[in-house]
């Protein structure tokens, strides 16, 4: 164990990775929890129809993740054998089709925004101030989607920096208009609600600006005749659907197994459905490290596997899996010592009900509990697994714990048992989260998930399993 750690390429390498991506997605968060704040000072049904709209954008970032993280594979893989032409080539393929989901999450937003509030909660009211936001604030999900997709390949390409930047720049002035729109200082109109989607919308827009311009001055691997990037042969598009189709399908059904508990939860009471939007804030942050480990473990494991360097991929996917559950059980400890406070912060203004209040303060409880089970599937699955080129099984583990487990146990705990909101928001963890860590263990042991996509990747692994051979022998 002493020697797995006593490395300092591996630290040097994994701290440059982590800390940007960390960063970043600290800043993106950080951008969410100001809009919830700010909208918390305007009461119950505002927050609760600001937390629903923030559901439909999360089952497209989903979709998006399953698109970002396929990407990362190819492009991590050929970033390790510096093949540019290969890496431009599969990002042409993820821009085209990220563009195409975020513009039909972007028509159904504008034109039929009553429908979508409409699943979660029947209140008039909270389906009028939520369609209210929606139709503006589904204006910023194409350039989400673009800045998403881009960043994960600078991300594959160790560029890192520029996205934790971008981040800055967008949290920065979201934060500011958000204040100025909202409550109208400065001379500006009183928007309430409506200005925090105007806020969202350009900063988003400037986010994708950006990176482009930034880029463009960098001459970094987005940079070069647009035609390249759409230049990807049959076979290049044959392989990416191969590896891709499981990976979008399991982030697009687990995000849709997620958007039927937000359903579910939504229509138990949108007191409830406040607290659980209050929890979740709380959930991006403590949620950012995390992302940020398994970007850099993802990067490190599928460049090493990529180039050949099979045990070494090995290595790195051994000390990545000790250190994100021990950080993981820190989190969750500071979560439940300090639950009150921070769910206090929403509190402010003394405008959220006491009932949604009480079952964040619970619900906090719950979360933590669930916290290391949580993050260590997670990095296996999106991070170790992916990366190594193995992307159908953990999609099939995920979506069987979803969909034959959790869905179901919740769904009858609270239309046929009747239970408290609380503990169906327990069995909906428990069912999911427990049968699958204990499938990422026996398959990562297996070793089964190492599944190159290069030449020099494929022949590294026949020569780690013929040394593997000998030493048994």
């Amino acid at each position: 164990m002493k020697n797995l750690f006593n490395d300092r390429g591996f630290w040097k390498t994994s701290i440059k990775l982590t800390i940007p991506v960390a960063l970043q997605n600290l800043l993106t968060s950080s951008f969410s929890l100001v809009d919830t704040l700010l909208v918390s000072s305007l009461g119950t049904v505002a927050l609760s129809s600001v937390g629903m709209c923030g559901q439909w954008a999360w089952l497209m970032n989903m979709i998006l993740v399953g698109f970002c993280s396929a990407t990362t594979l190819f492009v991590s893989q050929y970033w390790g054998v510096k093949d540019d032409k290969s890496i431009r080539h599969y990002s042409g393929i993820s821009i085209l089709l990220c563009f195409g989901v975020s513009f039909l999450f972007t028509v159904a937003g504008l034109f039929f925004p009553d429908f979508v509030i409409g699943m979660f909660n029947k209140n008039p009211d909270v389906i009028s101030t939520g369609a209210s936001y929606i139709r503006i604030v589904s204006l910023s999900y194409i350039p989400i989607a673009m800045t998403n997709i881009l960043a994960a390949v600078l991300r594959a390409v160790e560029n890192v920096r520029l996205p934790m930047y971008v981040s800055a720049v967008t949290t920065i002035l979201n934060i500011f208009l958000d204040y100025v729109l909202i409550f109208g200082k400065w001379g500006f109109a009183k928007l309430g609600i409506k200005g925090a989607a105007v806020a969202t919308v350009i900063s988003a827009w400037l986010g994708v600006l950006v990176i482009v311009a930034v880029s463009v001055l960098q001459r970094n691997i987005l940079v070069t005749k647009s035609k390249l990037f759409l230049a990807f042969d049959k076979n290049e598009l044959r392989q990416y659907i191969k590896k891709a189709t499981p990976v979008v399908i399991n982030e697009g059904m687990w995000g849709f197994g997620t958007f039927i508990f937000n359903v579910v939860f939504g229509n138990m009471g949108y007191e409830y459905f406040s607290a659980l939007t209050i929890v979740r804030s709380f959930e991006n942050v403590a949620f950012v490290i995390f992302i940020g480990i398994t970007s850099a473990a993802s990067v490190m494991i599928g460049k090493s596997i990529g180039k050949g360097n099979v045990q070494r991929g090995i290595e790195d996917s051994k000390r990545f899996s000790i250190i994100v559950p021990i950080i993981a059980v820190v989190v969750s400890v500071l979560i439940v010592i300090f639950r009150a406070q921070l769910v206090g912060v929403f509190n402010m203004g003394s405008n959220i009900s006491p009932l949604a209040l009480e079952t964040a303060y619970t619900l906090m409880i719950v979360y933590a509990l669930a916290f290391p089970l949580r993050m260590f599937a997670f990095l296996q699955i999106v991070a170790v697994f992916r990366a190594g080129g193995e992307t159908v099984s953990g999609a099939k583990a995920e979506l069987a714990c979803l969909w034959l487990l959790s869905i179901p146990a919740t769904l009858a705990a609270v239309y046929l048992l009747k239970v408290p909101f609380v503990i169906a928001y327990l069995i909906m963890y428990v069912f999911e989260d427990v049968p699958k860590v204990v499938f990422c263990i026996k398959f990562y042991l297996s070793k089964k998930w190492i599944k190159p996509v290069t030449k020099e990747g494929i022949i590294g692994l026949v020569e780690y399993k013929k040394s593997r051979g000998k030493r048994n022998e």
